[in-house]
Order: C-alpha cells, then sequence, then structure tokens
C-alpha cells in the first residue's frame, strides 16, 4: 500500500507531522500555520526549520483558496476550541455561515468544496468540547457530527488521557477521526456497529484497549438541521449526552463512558528530567520560595473583587514539588518564566527547587529533544509552544492503527 498522503492545518510545531510520519505510511504534502495574535510567526518559523519550506503556507486559513490546497487521503489538525454555532444557512449552496472566525468552518469550507475531498480525518481538541457551551451542553459536537455527515462522513471519537496509556503527562485530548462514505471503513462501521467498533474493531480500541466494562451507553438520533441543533440541541439540560467515546454513523449516535486498559510500561516525571548541568536561570531562587509555597498550598480566605464585593475563596493543595514517580501534569501555555504560578511545574533537584527546561517539556510531548530551539525563539515560547501541542505518542499510535485498518478494509 502507497503512503497515504495528507494536509496538515493548524500545524503548530508539527506534533501531528511527526507522529504521522514515526512510522514509513504517511507523507503530509502540505501544511499551513498561522497565529493571528502575533506579528513574527514563530511557530511556523520552528516547523519550517524542522520540516522545510516547501509546500508549508503561514496564511490564515481562512483566507486560503481550497484550489490552492493539493488533493489528499486525509486531512489532520488540531483546531482551536471556539464556539461553533451556526447563524444561518446559505440558500440554493453547499456553504454555512458560521461565526466570523471560528476555524472549524474552515476545515468545513475545504472539505465541501474539494472535488476529491480526503477520504479520512483526524482531528484534535480540548475535551471540553463534548460538554459546551455550558447553557446547551454538547451542542458544539453535535454541530460538528451532523456537518461531517452532510459531507459524506462517519465520525468515531474518544478522549484519551496519554498518561492512561503509559506516557509521560496527563494529557486529556478528544480525537476523532472521520471516514468517508466513499471507503469501505465507513460501510464496515455502519454494518460493525456502535459497541464493537469502539470495543474491538474500531481505530482507537486497537490503538488505546478499553476495558469490556462500560459504565454508561447511550444511543440517539441527530436529525436537526444545523440551525436547529444551534437553537435547541439539549437546550437547558445539565449534563451532555455524549461520553468520552463514541461513532456516529447513518445519523445515529452510540456512545459509552470506557475506562482505560494497559497493563505496559510507564514513563514519570522524573524519567524524563535532564541528568546533566541544569542553567542556573532554572532555579527557584530562596527569595521566592514563600511566593510558591502560598500559591501551591491549600487556601481558605476572604476575597474582595475590583468592585469592592467580598467573597469566600477556598482551593486545595497541590504535590509541591512536583511528584517525580508519577506522569507530570497538564503543561499550559504558562508554563514558562520565573515568576511564581500554581501552575508550573517545579521539580526537587539536588536539594534546590526549579521549574522544567525546555527539553523536558518537550519530551513531556513526546517531541524530540530541542525540536522547538532556533534562534530568536526565547525559553518562554518555547514552553508556550508546548502548552499548546499534543503529545506526539497518541498521534503516532493512533496513525499506526488507522493505516493497518485502511489496509484491512482496502
Amino acid at each position: 500500500m502507497k503512503k497515504v498522503t495528507v494536509i496538515e492545518l493548524f500545524a503548530g510545531v508539527g506534533g501531528f507531522r511527526l507522529g504521522l510520519e514515526a512510522g514509513q505510511d504517511y507523507e503530509v504534502v502540505w501544511s499551513n500555520q498561522w497565529e493571528p495574535s502575533t506579528k513574527k510567526q514563530h511557530a511556523s518559523l520552528v516547523y519550517e526549520a524542522r520540516f522545510g519550506t516547501k509546500n508549508h503556507s503561514n496564511a490564515d486559513i481562512s483566507e486560503v483558496p481550497t484550489a490552492d490546497i493539493p488533493d489528499a487521503d486525509m486531512l489532520v489538525g488540531g483546531f482551536p476550541c471556539q464556539d461553533y454555532s451556526v447563524a444561518s444557512t446559505l440558500q440554493n449552496a453547499k456553504g454555512l455561515i458560521g461565526k466570523k472566525g471560528v476555524l472549524w468552518w474552515s476545515i468545513h469550507r475545504i472539505l465541501s468544496e474539494k472535488k476529491h475531498p480526503p477520504k479520512y480525518l483526524f482531528l484534535e481538541n480540548v475535551d471540553r468540547l463534548l460538554k459546551s457551551p455550558s447553557g446547551q451542553r454538547g451542542r458544539d459536537f453535535a454541530i460538528m457530527l451532523k456537518s461531517l455527515e452532510g459531507l459524506g462522513y462517519a465520525v468515531e471519537w474518544r478522549v484519551i488521557n496519554a498518561a492512561d496509556y503509559g506516557m509521560p503527562q496527563r494529557r486529556r485530548r478528544i480525537f476523532f477521526i472521520g471516514y468517508h462514505k466513499s471507503t469501505p471503513a465507513h460501510a464496515a462501521l455502519l454494518k460493525t456497529g456502535g459497541k464493537d467498533w469502539l470495543h474491538t474493531t474500531g481505530v482507537f480500541a486497537r490503538a488505546f484497549p478499553v476495558l469490556e466494562i462500560s459504565t454508561k451507553t447511550k444511543a440517539f438520533s441527530i436529525a436537526q438541521d444545523l440551525v436547529g441543533l444551534s437553537e435547541n440541541f439539549n437546550l437547558g439540560q445539565q449534563a451532555s449526552p455524549f461520553e468520552n467515546s463514541g461513532v456516529f454513523v447513518g445519523g445515529h449516535v452510540h456512545t459509552e463512558k470506557t475506562q482505560a486498559d494497559h497493563q505496559g510500561e510507564r514513563t514519570v516525571l522524573g524519567d524524563i528530567l535532564e541528568t546533566g548541568n541544569v542553567p542556573e536561570a532554572f532555579f527557584v531562587s530562596p527569595d521566592d520560595y514563600p511566593k510558591w509555597d502560598y500559591l501551591k498550598g491549600a487556601k481558605k480566605e476572604v476575597r474582595t473583587a475590583k468592585n469592592g464585593f467580598e467573597y469566600h475563596y477556598t482551593e486545595g493543595a497541590m504535590v509541591f514539588p512536583d511528584a517525580l514517580d508519577k506522569p507530570s501534569r497538564t503543561i499550559i501555555t504558562g508554563e514558562g518564566g520565573k515568576s511564581p504560578s500554581r501552575f508550573k511545574h517545579v521539580v526537587a533537584h539536588k536539594k534546590r527547587l526549579r521549574r522544567l527546561t525546555p527539553v523536558e517539556l518537550e519530551r513531556l510531548n513526546m517531541f524530540p529533544d530541542n525540536h522547538t530551539q532556533l534562534q530568536g525563539i526565547s525559553n518562554a515560547k518555547r514552553a508556550f509552544f508546548m502548552g499548546n501541542a499534543l503529545v506526539v505518542g497518541v498521534v503516532a499510535r493512533t496513525a499506526k492503527a488507522l493505516y493497518d485498518l485502511m489496509q484491512r478494509y482496502s
């Protein structure tokens, strides 16, 4: 079987590409990375330094004509989590009008305008996508599923915590795969049914096994059009109908709350720490220890809002310094910089405390050492990249299982 050609959107510093190309089965033929809030395109510069400038676009994807994007077997990307509501449909046209700047609709536009659309989709987002917005739990995900169905795709999804499968960071993200109706895999999913697909047959079942017992199982249809879903889906309900695993095919949802089943090796925070000399800049000044202690500690205090309103504030203590015998907490974009913070990682090192280095943050996302090192890129910016990145190992395992499925149903 020839290599699977890939379009990579919202590429960041290339986590999807690293995972896909870890084997020999995939080839990224066109990529796009654009950061609207910065003049200098740091992530795109890192991407080009690692993968070359050929067939890489550093332009606002919403402004890139579909004709400029080559055909490919698969489209991948970790798109921003936004408000996916639908304002209205276009009469006598395939397009949709969502809120301006919502990049999901750029994916939708590309798929709808392609004469030969990708046969497979592999997308990633934060897991709150299944529960947003707060007034219509699950509405945004229902809109996405229904819009993909309108473009000819069935979908399977799974919320994966990388640490549940032996990886070094507790990072929980939703991944979903779309199968175009022209593929044998689509027909197989329709025939197999949700439960067997989620537990034994599907891509995520093969890549990330689950226990046979599901704590919650639901089945329902999504029948309304996109505007109806936008206005009425799950209106006023306390909980989302979507569990952490599911399939959507033929207008029907089968969704279950599954539990990870991993018996293999596990990597912990202590395993990824650098063993050589760490620059002094990463060590915490003893003068700042009280600030770190306060921010990491439990609190039960009265605070005053800007408008003068007094309120009781409580929060629990965090493990401080971070435990070395467990996977790390989730990296956030504010991980860099010296200032004390509740959420930054701090480890004990030779009877002193220090923050994590850029290489250690890369290792927690399973990137190669110094992948983000480039002249003009600060350590804080490198930490920001990793706060936005995905765990490469999750992509690599999913990609292998997806390729095997393509061969199985070819």
